[in-house]
Order: structure tokens, then C-alpha cells, then sequence
């Protein structure tokens, strides 16, 4: 299933660049009523690509290159693409006619590409994509129970691709098809005849595929109920990547000294409100845990009441608008700047937190393998987050999120965490 879904998604983007592309062309045709010569496409292919790229990127965003992207109705999907190109359209406004690098101002050529780039777009997404990409329906044979499957069970049947078969009663009398997808749970069958059984439909051209993997595939996350130690040393490795791991440090460090140089004329006007408020201290500090289980201290720009009593502490004013907009926590680029950190990785918890989490979550340590960030996996994917309070059943949901990103963490999933953050910003939604 993730085979197909990134080839899916080399067909759409691929098909989306043509789309812009070939508007473009119909617009300069329609704009100077002839077929375009080169010299008149030229200028306008070098400025356009740029904006194109920055389109690909917003799509990217916007998950419309996403696996569950296809399981849309129509007229979601249609309103989707409509909003996100709207966004395309502001951005493309702003670079030529307000950066104005690119030495053309295409006044109507620009209102007449943008018009035709959407209706080429959704006739191509809703239509044209589903005569070049025609589904057999899969089937899909569960021989695993639990409440992680049965809400696999029923995302998949939500899905007209895939034809759900009832679970079978005696290995003996079961034939599937050649194209049938058998999921399993690897981990929990340990019966001699029971793997002889899943051989013979391997070989028989079935396809077996552990459940663990299948949910992860459809949900983004590790079903937690599934896991075990061996699951665990199989797919949560503590050795370092060494690539990787020097290419995260030396982002951090430049990324957060861009940002905190950017945001210095920021800090005498949040001091200021903050004075202004309630004229008490600018600065939070609180212990967090680490990587290895290191305590270490977050500052923040404090956006609570300074009762000493914890229970009676309250969001203030400034603090409530400093907690929407994520500048409360710009003070902790220094503790990334200090490796303490990193920009991407599981959100850091209160050490009394944690000591409670790990009694009752299972495996919640595995976490503490990687430096904590200021963003992460769990936090673009999770919609009640569990903040400021003790939360066991939103923390263990976290944490399914947060092993995702444990055993599949890569340069590319930092990215496009990156950029789901700055939507999540952007939009206000609330990490």
C-alpha cells in the first residue's frame, strides 16, 4: 500500500505540472489571440517555474499529495484544491507585484493563468486522474483482533478500493485470491503450523503484510496495542545516523540563529506587554526531560498568572495571544542553539509527567531516544493535544506518533514536519 501511494503521488504531481504549465501556455495564447512564440514564453517560463515551485510546496502542505488525499469525495477534494489555490494566487500577486524581481508585471496574463490553472486542476483531480489511474478493488483478509485492528477494519471499509473479507474460522478451508492482502500480526503468531500456513499463501501469490505495518500505512502512527519488545529492537534503533544526525545538528544551529536573529525587534514589544499586563518577570523557566531521561530547563516568555499555587495559575491576556501565535516559545532557540534540543522531535514533558507516564504507558521511554523539539510528528498529526495537564489516554496517543517518527525519522520527514508547522502557525490551529 505505501508503493502505491508514493507512485500515486508522482502521478498527481506530475499531472499537477503539467496543469500549471499548460495554462500558462493557453493564457499567453488567449492573451495575445496566437500560439506563442518562444521569445514571448521565455521571460514568463523563467518567472513562472519559481512560482510554480512554491504552488508544488503549498500543495505538499495542504496534504494533497497525501495517501487519504484519494479518498476523498469530490466535492471535498474540490474545495480543497479551490482554497489552496486561492492561497497560490495571493502568493503569486505578492511576487510579481510586489517583490518584482522578475522583470514582467502580467497583469491579465496573470488573471487569465490563474483562472484556467484551477479549472484545469480540478478537471485533472477529479477526473482525468481517475481514467489514468484505474483500482481493481484490493482485498483485504484480517487474522489479527484488537481494538487497533477493528479501527483499521473500519477506515479501510470506508474505502470503496478495498473489499474487507470476514475473518476465516479454520486455516484448512481458506483459498484466497492471488491479489488478496493478508495482514497478520507477526509478532503474536508464534505457532509452527500457523507460519507454514502463511508461507503457502506467500507463495501462492497472496500477499502477507503485518498489521503493525498496514496501520501505520492508513494512520501515520504505531498501533500501541501491537507493540512488543520485538517490535521494538527491530524497528527502534539507537544507533546513530551519522548523515543525518549532522545534517539535523547543523540546521538547527542556522535555522535557529536565523530566527532568532529575525525575531530580536520582537522582544522589547513582547516585554513591554508583558510589563504592561501585570508587570510581573518576562521570563518562564521549568524543568523538561531530554534525551537519555536528561532533566534540562525550557525558557519561555511567561504567559501565566505568578500565583505561587499552581492549581489557581491562569492563562493571562498577552499570555493567551503569546501562546496563539507560538512567541512565548521563541526564548527556547537558545536551548537548541545548546544542543539541549532540536527544532523537530517529540515535544519535551514535565519530569513529575513523566514519571507517571511510564507506569502507565507502555514504552513510553522509547520516546527519550531522540533530543525533544519544538515540533514534531505527533504535534501536525494529533487534534487534542495533551497540554498543561496529566493525560494518560491523549499521552499514549501521542506517543504512537512519536514512535512513527522514532522509527521512520529521515531528513524528508523533517521537512515536511517543518512545513506542516508553519501552516499549523499560519492557521492558528494550535500545536
Amino acid at each position: 500500500m505505501r508503493l502505491r501511494g508514493k507512485k500515486e503521488a508522482i502521478v498527481l504531481l506530475i499531472g499537477d505540472l503539467l496543469s500549471f504549465f499548460l495554462a500558462l501556455w493557453l493564457a499567453l495564447a488567449l492573451r495575445s489571440f496566437s500560439l506563442p512564440s518562444w521569445k514571448l514564453m521565455s521571460p514568463h517560463l523563467e518567472a513562472f517555474c519559481w512560482i510554480f515551485a512554491i504552488w508544488i510546496v503549498v500543495f505538499y502542505i495542504a496534504n494533497l499529495y497525501h495517501h487519504r488525499t484519494a479518498t476523498l469525495f469530490r466535492n471535498r477534494l474540490a474545495v480543497l484544491i479551490t482554497n489552496t489555490q486561492l492561497i497560490n494566487s495571493l502568493i503569486a500577486l505578492v511576487f510579481f507585484y510586489f517583490v518584482r524581481s522578475f522583470g514582467i508585471t502580467p497583469k491579465t496574463t496573470l488573471f487569465i493563468n490563474l483562472i484556467l490553472t484551477l479549472g484545469l486542476l480540478l478537471w485533472w483531480r477529479l477526473y482525468l486522474v481517475v481514467w489514468l489511474t484505474p483500482r481493481r478493488q484490493e482485498q483485504i483478509i484480517f487474522l489479527s483482533a484488537g481494538k487497533e485492528v477493528e479501527e483499521l477494519r473500519q477506515e479501510l471499509e470506508n474505502n470503496s478500493q478495498y473489499q474487507i473479507t470476514a475473518p476465516i474460522q479454520t486455516v484448512h478451508s481458506f483459498k484466497p485470491s492471488s491479489a488478496a492482502t493478508i495482514a497478520v500480526n507477526l509478532y503474536e503468531e508464534k505457532r509452527p503450523e500457523f507460519l507454514s500456513f502463511l508461507s503457502r499463501l506467500l507463495f501462492s501469490g497472496a500477499r502477507v503484510v503485518g498489521v503493525q505495518d498496514l496501520y501505520e500505512d492508513v494512520f501515520d502512527r504505531v498501533p500501541l496495542n501491537l507493540v512488543e519488545e520485538r517490535w521494538l529492537l527491530e524497528n527502534v534503533s539507537n544507533h546513530p545516523k551519522s548523515v543525518y544526525d549532522l545534517f539535523k545538528r547543523l540546521m538547527d544551529l542556522v535555522l535557529s540563529l536565523v530566527i532568532f536573529t529575525i525575531s530580536i525587534p520582537l522582544y522589547p514589544f513582547i516585554w513591554l506587554a508583558i510589563k504592561l499586563d501585570d508587570r510581573g518577570p518576562i521570563f518562564y523557566t521549568e524543568p523538561r526531560v531530554g534525551r537519555h531521561g536528561r532533566f534540562f530547563m525550557v525558557p519561555k516568555f511567561r504567559s501565566m498568572s505568578t500565583e505561587d499555587d499552581l492549581s489557581i495559575r491562569k492563562v493571562t491576556r498577552v499570555g493567551a495571544f503569546l501562546r496563539r501565535s507560538r512567541l512565548d516559545e521563541l526564548p527556547q532557540l537558545w536551548s537548541v542553539v545548546l544542543g539541549q534540543q532540536s527544532l523537530i522531535g517529540p515535544r519535551p514533558e514535565r519530569p513529575d509527567y513523566v514519571k507517571l507516564y511510564e507506569q502507565q504507558i507502555p514504552y513510553y521511554s522509547a520516546r527519550h531516544l531522540l533530543k525533544p523539539g519544538l515540533s514534531g510528528w505527533a504535534q501536525i498529526h494529533q487534534t487534542k493535544h495533551p497540554h498543561f495537564q496529566l493525560q494518560v489516554d491523549a499521552t499514549r496517543e501521542k506517543l504512537s506518533y512519536d514512535l512513527y517518527y522514532l522509527k521512520n525519522r529521515s531528513i524528508w520527514l523533517d521537512i515536511s514536519i517543518a512545513l506542516k508547522t508553519i501552516k499549523t502557525i499560519l492557521s492558528r490551529s494550535g500545536l
